[in-house]
């Protein structure tokens, strides 16, 4: 009998430790669910979830708020995730939220994280649905760090293909690297070239000064720039100054021709430049003849006052003055 009542005492205490054990464990998990506090429901839109399972965490700036509560496949590239959120965290998220798809670790469960966007926007209502951000899977990063290494591998054999060529002197690089004479003309070739550039940049901002200094209103080289006619004018003075030229080439010539006739003696003129002694009997005719015409002056003034010629005189000057009154 007292063998029985004890494995009833022993009993009754193991359900009640294995109840208080259950209702701690639903209670734990419950709340961990977010069974027993007041929630609300958001949703994202993805493309890819990377194996993200339902009960999986929500987390808002890196802490726990909530659980996935439900996924959805729309079509072949859409997928809508439902997530309950604590009713608490509302007043933080902003419409501007984006969700993000993560791993808990390297080898961890998958979460996702909900970033908090940048500037001002509304508060985030129940039942909306944030932006959402796709990373890149794993999967997909090893098949691209495969491909980047294939890659890799042909660009080193080829650069050792390139490398090889060069120490062997081979090609123009070749040549350039290893045969230090061909190198020593590029140099110079460069240095021409540069002084070539130099001088043709002088050249060149001369000339835009010259062309900028032209006056376009009043100038003759902007007439005869712009001025087609003007320019055919320039052309036919040019061509006749030429044609003249021409001409005084050949009376100058002549001219040297005279002097040098004069010069050796022959003709009038050369006597009358060279012979001094006719030049001075010349100056004192000339004289003689301007007393003789000053002298002649004064004899026919005086053969007008003669009583014997008077008469004839003044016959003269009345028939001068007639032939004036008839021509007027």
């Amino acid at each position: 009998m007292k063998t029985s009542n004890t494995k009833k005492f022993n009993l009754g205490l193991f359900i009640i430790l294995t109840t208080l054990i259950l209702i701690t464990a639903l209670y734990l998990i419950g709340n961990k669910q977010n069974f027993f506090g007041k929630t609300f429901r958001i949703s994202a839109v993805f493309n890819n979830v990377n194996g993200l399972m339902l009960g999986n965490n929500v987390r808002y700036s890196g802490i726990n708020v909530g659980t996935v509560k439900n996924i959805i496949m729309i079509n072949d590239t859409t997928i809508a995730v439902d997530m309950v959120i604590e009713h608490k965290i509302l007043r933080h998220i902003k419409k501007n939220a984006v969700a993000i798809i993560g791993s808990d670790g390297l080898v961890g469960s998958m979460v996702i994280n909900i970033i908090p966007g940048k500037g001002y926007a509304l508060p985030l209502n129940p039942e909306d649905t944030i932006k959402s951000f796709s990373k890149i899977s794993t999967n997909d990063m090893l098949t691209t760090l495969n491909t980047t290494n294939e890659n890799a591998a042909l660009l080193t054999a080829d650069l050792l293909k390139i490398t090889t060529s060069i120490h062997n002197s081979e090609g123009t690089l070749g040549l350039l690297i290893n045969d230090p004479e061909m190198a020593s003309n590029l140099k110079q070739t460069i240095i021409n070239l540069k002084i070539a550039s130099t001088g043709a940049s002088k050249t060149i901002k001369e000339l835009n000064q010259i062309i900028t200094s032209v006056n376009y209103d009043e100038s003759l080289a902007a007439v005869l720039l712009s001025d087609s006619l003007s320019a055919t004018k320039i052309r036919s003075i040019i061509s006749n100054l030429d044609q003249s030229s021409s001409g005084i080439d050949s009376v100058i010539t002549n001219i040297n021709d005279v002097v040098l006739n004069i010069k050796k003696g022959e003709g009038t003129l050369n006597y009358i430049v060279n012979d001094t002694v006719l030049v001075k009997d010349i100056d004192e005719t000339m004289k003689n003849i301007k007393v003789g015409s000053v002298l002649l002056n004064e004899n026919l003034e005086a053969l007008k006052h003669n009583f014997l010629l008077r008469g004839y005189f003044k016959k003269l000057e009345r028939q001068k003055r007639k032939e004036e009154k008839n021509n007027n």
